[in-house]
C-alpha cells in the first residue's frame, strides 16, 4: 500500500512560481504581530506567531484567533438549493433547517472524497432558500466549477460570499465569553454548528461604531469557539481588538496539531480522491438509508457491502520517536501501511499520529511499528480522538 498522497505538504509549500502568492486581508496586521509566514495552497499564510506550543496551549487553556480567509466561502441560491445539492452529497441535508449546518464531503463516482466541507443553511433570504458552502482552499476553483456544472443548469444561482472579506476561527474555552463581551448578548442559545448573524461592538468605523459579523459555532480545534466572517475592515478591526483583548494570534502550525489531538481527518493527508469516507471513518457521514441517489452511492454501497480493505487509525508511540507523514506502518516487518499526519502531541505529552492500515490490522489495541529513520518503532491502535476536553 503506497502512500499516494505522502508528499501533500511539500507540494502545498513550494513556491509558486507562475503566479504571485495571495495574501489575505489580515498579512499586514499577522506581520505586524510577529507571524513567520509560509507558502501554502498558494497563498502566503501565517505558520506562527510566538511559537506552536505556546498558541496550541492557548487555544487549549484560553484563546486563540486564526485568520482562516484563504478559506472559499460558497453560496448557493433558489428555491430547492438543499434538494439539488443533496444529490451531490451522502449527507442527509433534511437534517438541518435554517440557522443549522452539517458537516459533509463532495465525492466522485468512485466514492472518492473531492472535498470536505460545511453546509449551512441559512433558510429564506429575501424569499429564496440560500446555503453557504464552507470549503477547502486548494479546493476552492475546482470546487465551485463542479458545483456550478451541477447546480447551475438547473437555475440555481452560484456565488463568490467571502470576496475580500475576513474569515477567523475563535478558539479556546474563553472565546466564548470573548465574543460575548462583544456581541453584548449570551450565546448560550446557540449550539454546535448553529449559526446567525451579530452585530460587534468596536469593529465598525469610528472607535465605538459596531459592525455585522456572520457567526457560526463550528471548528476543528477540539475546543468550543466559533468561525466569523466580516467585511474587510471590519475583520481586520476585529483581528486588532481580540489582540488588544488577550486572545493569541495563531497560526496554520496549531491548527494542524490541534485539529490532530481532535482526531480530525485533514484534506490531503487523509481524505483525497482516492479515499472514501468509508476507509477515512467517516461512514456516518454516508446515510445509505436516505431514498435518495447521490454521486458515488452505487461505490460506497459496494464498498459497505463487501467492507474496506483500508481503515484511517489512531496511533501512539510510546517513545520520543515522532511519526511522520509517508513513514510505514509495519505489522510483523511487513508493511501494512502508511502515516498521513504526526506529531508530539503538547497535550498529552506523547507521539501521535493517524495512518491508513489494511481493515484486519485497524482494531484498537492492535500492536504495530512505524519505520522512522530505519527502525521499526513501537505503535498501538487507539481510540480516537486522542484529546477531549
Amino acid at each position: 500500500m503506497a502512500p499516494p498522497f505522502a508528499a501533500h505538504k511539500a507540494a502545498a509549500k513550494t513556491v509558486a512560481t507562475a503566479a504571485a502568492l495571495k495574501r489575505t486581508p489580515l498579512h499586514a496586521a499577522a506581520l505586524e504581530a510577529g507571524a513567520r509566514m509560509v507558502p501554502i495552497a498558494g497563498w502566503e499564510l501565517a505558520e506562527q506567531f510566538a511559537g506552536l506550543e505556546a498558541e496550541h496551549q492557548a487555544v487549549r487553556t484560553g484563546c486563540g484567533v486564526f485568520d482562516l480567509s484563504h478559506m472559499g466561502v460558497v453560496r448557493i441560491g433558489g428555491n430547492g438549493a438543499k434538494d439539488a445539492l443533496q444529490t451531490l452529497v451522502p449527507t442527509d441535508l433534511f437534517r438541518i433547517g435554517g440557522g443549522e449546518a452539517c458537516y459533509t464531503v463532495l465525492l466522485n463516482d468512485a466514492g472518492g472524497i473531492q472535498d470536505d466541507l460545511i453546509v449551512y443553511d441559512r433558510g429564506l433570504i429575501e424569499g429564496r432558500e440560500e446555503l453557504l458552502l464552507v470549503i477547502n482552499a486548494a479546493c476552492t476553483e475546482a470546487d465551485t466549477a463542479w458545483l456550478g456544472s451541477q447546480l447551475e443548469p438547473a437555475g440555481f444561482s452560484l456565488s463568490d460570499h467571502k470576496g475580500d472579506g475576513v474569515l477567523l476561527a475563535l478558539q479556546g474555552p474563553q472565546a466564548a465569553a470573548q465574543l460575548e463581551a462583544l456581541a453584548k448578548q449570551s450565546l448560550a442559545g446557540l449550539p454546535r454548528f448553529g449559526h446567525r448573524t451579530l452585530t460587534l461592538a468596536g469593529v465598525g468605523e469610528g472607535a465605538a461604531a459596531a459592525a455585522p459579523a456572520w457567526v457560526a459555532r463550528t471548528g476543528s480545534t477540539g475546543e468550543d469557539g466559533f468561525e466569523l466572517l466580516l467585511e474587510r475592515a471590519a475583520g481586520i478591526a476585529l483581528w486588532q481588538l481580540l489582540l488588544t483583548k488577550g486572545v493569541v494570534p495563531c497560526g496554520l502550525g496549531a491548527r494542524d496539531t490541534l485539529r490532530l489531538e481532535a482526531g480530525l481527518p485533514l484534506h490531503g493527508p487523509e481524505l483525497s480522491s482516492q479515499t472514501t469516507p468509508l476507509e477515512a471513518g467517516l461512514g456516518w457521514l454516508v446515510q445509505l438509508e436516505m431514498p435518495k441517489s447521490f454521486v458515488g452511492r452505487t461505490a460506497l454501497e459496494e464498498q459497505s457491502a463487501a467492507g474496506a480493505a483500508r481503515q484511517l487509525v489512531g496511533l501512539k508511540l510510546p517513545g520520543r520517536a515522532i511519526a511522520r507523514q509517508g513513514y510505514a506502518v509495519l505489522a510483523n516487518g511487513q508493511r501494512i501501511g502508511w502515516v498521513t499526519s504526526g506529531s508530539w502531541s503538547p497535550s498529552l505529552g506523547e507521539a501521535i499520529a493517524l495512518a491508513y492500515v489494511t481493515s484486519p490490522a485497524a482494531q484498537l489495541g492492535t500492536e504495530l511499528a512505524v519505520e522512522i529513520d530505519g527502525k521499526a518503532e513501537p505503535a498501538m491502535v487507539v481510540k480516537r480522538p486522542f484529546y477531549r476536553r
